[in-house]
Order: C-alpha cells, then sequence, then structure tokens
C-alpha cells in the first residue's frame, strides 16, 4: 500500500509552521502538508553561523613581534596595542597575555637574556673566576649586539625578572669566589653590565653614523654655515688619527673587559682571580 505520509520534497515547498538556523549548522523545518507536518532536517543555506576558534599565540610568538616593531620602528613603537596590530589582533585580546606596556617589555627583557647561558658557573671544575667573568660579559654582549635596540630596552626596563637575576646571581657568586665582599662584588658587577652596555651602545652608534656619512648629503645655507663653523674649530689629530685605525668592535670590547677586570681584581688573593 502506497504510503500517505507527505516526502520533504513535498513539504518544501508547502506552507512553513517554524524555519530557524540552529547554532550546531543544520536547520529544522517543519512544514504542513495537508494534515501532516513533516519535519526535515537539511544543511543551512544561510544565517548567522558559528565563528571560528580564537587564535591563540605562544609568549614567544607575541615577543618576536614586539622585537620586530623594536628594530625597524624604534623603542617608542613598541606598546600592546602596536604589537596587536603587527599580530592581527584586537588590543583586548593582547590584554590577556600582556596587560601593560611595562609587562611587555619585562617580557622581552626576559626572552632576551633566556639566550644567554650562564651554565658554566654551575660546574664543579668551572673555570678561574676571571675567565667566568670574560664568559658572561662576552656572551651578553653577543646577545645584545643580535637585538639592535636591545640596550635601550635593557636600560628603560627594570631587570628583576628570574633570567636578569640569574645572571646577576652568577656573577656576583663569581666575585664572590674571586675573594671580593658583597659590597665590592656588587659594585664589580655593576661595573661589568655598564662596560656591555656602554660598549655595545657605543658600537651601535658609530655603526648608525657610518651609514649616514655614506648617504649623500644635499647642501643648504644652513649646513653651509654649519661646516664653515665647524671648519674653524681646532683640529683633532689623534682622534682622527684613531678612528682611521677601524678598530675591531670585538676586540676592543674585549680588552676592554680584561682591563677593567685587572682593576676589580687587583685587591683579590693571589690565584683566586
Amino acid at each position: 500500500m502506497r504510503s500517505t505520509s507527505p516526502s520533504c520534497a513535498e513539504a518544501r515547498v508547502a506552507r512553513p509552521l517554524v524555519s530557524s538556523v540552529a547554532r550546531v549548522r543544520v536547520r529544522v523545518h517543519a512544514a504542513r502538508v495537508g494534515r501532516n507536518t513533516v519535519r526535515c532536517v537539511e544543511s543551512p543555506t544561510e544565517g548567522p553561523m558559528r565563528p571560528g576558534p580564537r587564535r591563540s599565540l605562544t609568549h614567544a610568538e607575541i615577543l618576536d613581534a614586539a622585537f620586530e616593531l623594536l628594530e625597524t620602528k624604534g623603542f617608542d613603537a613598541v606598546s600592546v596595542r602596536g604589537v596587536a596590530g603587527v599580530l592581527g589582533l584586537t588590543p583586548t585580546a593582547m590584554y590577556t597575555y600582556y596587560p601593560n606596556k611595562g609587562a611587555l617589555l619585562a617580557g622581552m627583557v626576559e626572552q632576551l637574556l633566556g639566550r644567554l647561558d650562564t651554565s658554566q658557573a654551575d660546574v664543579p671544575a668551572a673555570p678561574p673566576a676571571r675567565a667566568r667573568v670574560v664568559a658572561l660579559a662576552e656572551g651578553l654582549r653577543s646577545v645584545l649586539v643580535e637585538r639592535p635596540g636591545a640596550v635601550g630596552l635593557l636600560l628603560a626596563t627594570p631587570l628583576d625578572g628570574p633570567n636578569a637575576r640569574r645572571l646577576d646571581e652568577r656573577l656576583l657568586a663569581t666575585f664572590a669566589d674571586a675573594g671580593l665582599d658583597p659590597v665590592e662584588a656588587g659594585r664589580a658587577t655593576h661595573a661589568v653590565r655598564v662596560h656591555v652596555l656602554g660598549a655595545v651602545a657605543f658600537d651601535a652608534a658609530d655603526v648608525a653614523g657610518a651609514g649616514e656619512a655614506s648617504a649623500p648629503v644635499v647642501t643648504t645655507p644652513a649646513t653651509a654655515a654649519s661646516a664653515t663653523l665647524w671648519d674653524d674649530a681646532e683640529a683633532f689629530p689623534l682622534g682622527d688619527r684613531t678612528r682611521a685605525l677601524a678598530d675591531d668592535p670585538a676586540s676592543r670590547f674585549a680588552w676592554g673587559i680584561e682591563r677593567l677586570l685587572d682593576g676589580l681584581l687587583a685587591t683579590t688573593a693571589p690565584g683566586r682571580g
């Protein structure tokens, strides 16, 4: 016997009773055909859709974007909103990772210093104290040279994160091993940091100055007048001669840290430094 129940095809052309779009991406359609009601489940063809999952990011991805801003647009461009723009996120989404600029900068410092190997001081048969200080100083310099603008970041941010404190702890312990008391060890640690940051900052300035010097200069009346004033100034033959030597920055740094340690370790017990 032929069924008298209407089909979904018949229901589609009939007068709909209910038509809705569910959030599970199916449409429930009910219609009356004669005296019968037919319910059909169909794929949706229109109506609102469930939004896709929110993009999740790692802290490393966010901090890499922050360093990209630092290196391309400068320190002032680094902000929660600026990084959100680079990553295609809303500032609100970024605030769930870093609530303010201070937290973002602190994260950048920690990522930067996390690349420094400080494990040498933990080795039982560690090298003499002097060699350990040199290794830490040269390692910090290498990390900073790889990230343009990193010196400004360290100067503008409190160095109180785990990686920053670990570096200080290694330097303090090494100077203590060399015979310095706690006050002297703290001052020596500060002196090493100043030497590293200052050397990297001056080297970066020299590189930037060399780039500007190689660019063509358009002479205007103002620059011509300035040039005349400088021409009237006294000569600096020793400075000019030193600049002409084109001293290698790494060799210059190594010489400086050795001479610094000559002074810092001069009063320690013989053989300990």
